[in-house]
């Protein structure tokens, strides 16, 4: 009795001890497809706010970049903006484009303003007296026939390459271009005269153009000028009309991070939730949204985390699993996984100390230690069931996005013949390699788990014969992967057949197919010179005149 109440006070501290290592693996922010909200509060504690950042802007006198800064913040609804707000109210909400230049407001995009013919011919008339080599050889553009965007600038319509041509001359002019696109447009303007088309050139314009459509004057100079390269360019400009109202996330982030090509990568990346996940970092600061750029993953936040990490042990435990993560995420996802696999052996244990022990009878089947292998299979496939159930987005589809769209204007010219380059399709979307991958490892458990079986009948101190009859015994554990096979291609066609997920004849499959590679290379490599062996042992101990007897009564049937 006393035997019996050991046992069952062993199981409950194992079930307790697993319930704290499986809290203790959950509270661990770090995942395999995301990044926890909690890992960019972190990293942005000691770094400017997006406030400051617009406290910088307005006290540079750019008052309309600060303005847009703080649209995003009340976009946000991020707190502490006071500030800000009364700093912006003392400023004019009037500029002039260049000194003694024509005056605009701070609502009116700088496209609009320098369409105007009056503005227009103004700006062209300081950008030609700038004396500046680069702003020159980007005017002799005017003078191009070979456009393949715009119509030339000597045709009736001419006007939107003109304005396109003194918006980015302006900012040549005033070096509000980061070095690497300034040369750019002055390589491709000295290249445009010498070749069949001056498209290249045409595409920076274009880009510019477009953005100008959607900020101010203030704003645009703030927006690129950190923007090194064409490319850049072109996908800011993409996503900047792609965003509408979220326009002031995507200049918050690009202002506040100085990183517009990481932001561009990660928008396009992500083109269905990276605003919005811009969007939420922005509550961190820089050093947040700087994170969520490194680590270029989808955010995620979990409210009952946060709840019970409010305060007491919890939340010391969790900030310290924090730092962890943000210091070394890989170190922590290890740990992470040690909890769960821990509290899947100790479940086992628990299991184990449980179930009724062998009769006197089958004491020579007893094998000691063999149950920990098996409780440590046990515990790795109660970390894939884990894994399963609390990773979020671990079967998402990717959201890159696809072909920029890029505008043309009516031509009065020859129409350029336009190439439409084909989209390569991935050879498999990421919710089938999901399905094979776990396919897979549940049948590589199987297979590890019949290797155990398999061992620990080798090692019962029983004769060969009856070792054949325990072999004998498990064939339905041996055939287990086939059996999984069958039912992982049902449940994957009852799971199309009722629109839960994706239809995909390579990922149902795929659980039969695996189901009988491993049972044949178990039976063939691993089960099969055993039982040959068992058999050997088996006839040698057949006693002589037994033997002899076999063989007579066999020679005599004959």
């Amino acid at each position: 009795m006393s035997t019996d109440k050991s046992r069952w006070l062993w199981a409950a501290l194992c079930i307790a001890f697993a319930g704290v290592l499986l809290l203790c693996g959950w509270l661990v922010p770090m995942h395999l497809r995301v990044v926890d909200a909690s890992i960019l509060r972190k990293a942005g504690e000691a770094g400017p706010s997006l406030v400051d950042r617009g406290m910088v802007l307005e006290r540079a006198n750019n008052a309309d970049a600060a303005r847009l800064i703080l649209q995003a913040a009340e976009d946000q609804k991020i707190r502490w903006t006071g500030e800000l707000a009364s700093s912006l109210a003392t400023h004019s909400k009037e500029e002039s484009l260049f000194p003694g230049g024509p005056i605009v407001t701070n609502s009116t995009p700088a496209m609009t303003a320098v369409i105007k013919l009056e503005n227009r011919e103004r700006v062209l008339a300081y950008l030609e007296a700038t004396g500046s080599p680069a702003v020159h050889e980007l005017l002799r553009a005017r003078d191009l026939t070979n456009t393949a965007l715009f119509p030339p600038s000597s045709s009736a319509s001419g006007q939107a390459f003109d304005a396109a041509v003194s918006v980015c001359g302006l900012l040549l002019a005033e070096n509000d271009l980061a070095p690497g696109l300034a040369q750019a447009v002055v390589e491709r303007a000295a290249t445009a005269r010498t070749r069949a088309s001056a498209q290249p050139l045409e595409e920076i314009l274009m880009d510019l153009m477009s953005l100008g459509q959607r900020l101010d004057w203030g704003e645009l100079k703030a927006f690129v000028s950190g923007v090194d390269n064409p490319n850049t360019l072109g996908l800011l400009a993409s996503q900047a009309r792609n965003a509408e109202p979220q326009l002031p996330t995507l200049f918050a982030a690009v202002a506040l991070s100085q990183k517009p090509a990481e932001v561009a990568a990660y928008v396009n990346d992500f083109s269905q939730t990276g605003l919005k996940d811009l969007g939420a970092s922005l509550h961190f600061g820089e050093g947040g949204v700087d994170e969520l750029l490194h680590r270029h993953q989808r955010l995620y936040s979990s409210p009952q985390r946060q709840e019970w990490t409010a305060s007491g042990p919890l939340a010391m435990f969790f900030r310290a699993a924090s730092e962890y993560t943000l210091r070394s995420p890989w170190f922590a996802l290890m740990v992470k996984w040690f909890f769960y696999i821990s509290s899947g052996f100790l479940l086992a244990m628990a299991g184990h100390f449980v179930w009724p022990g062998l009769t006197e009878i089958e004491e020579p089947l007893r094998v000691r230690g063999i149950h920990l292998a098996r409780e440590l299979l046990f515990g790795l496939g109660f970390l894939l069931v884990v894994l399963l159930l609390s990773e979020p987005f671990l079967a998402q589809e990717g959201q890159k996005a696809e072909l920029a769209f890029r505008l043309r204007l009516p031509m009065t010219v020859a129409a350029t013949a336009s190439i439409v380059p084909l989209v390569k399709s991935t050879f498999m979307n990421p919710n089938s390699l999901f399905t094979l991958l776990l396919f897979f490892v549940l049948q590589a458990l199987i297979y590890c788990a019949c290797l155990v079986k398999l061992a620990e009948i080798r090692r019962q101190k029983v004769p060969a014969r009856v070792q054949l009859k325990l072999l004998e015994n498990e064939d339905h554990l041996f055939d287990a992967g086939l059996y999984l096979g069958f039912a992982g291609t049902i449940v994957s066609f009852i799971l199309v057949a009722l629109k839960i997920i994706e239809g995909s004849l390579m990922a149902a499959y795929s659980s039969t197919a695996f189901g009988v590679i491993f049972v044949s290379v178990f039976k063939i490599f691993n089960l099969r010179p055993v039982r040959r062996q068992l058999l050997m042992q088996a006839e040698a101990q057949i006693p002589a005149p037994e033997r002899a007897a076999a063989a007579t009564a066999s020679m005599t049937t004959a």
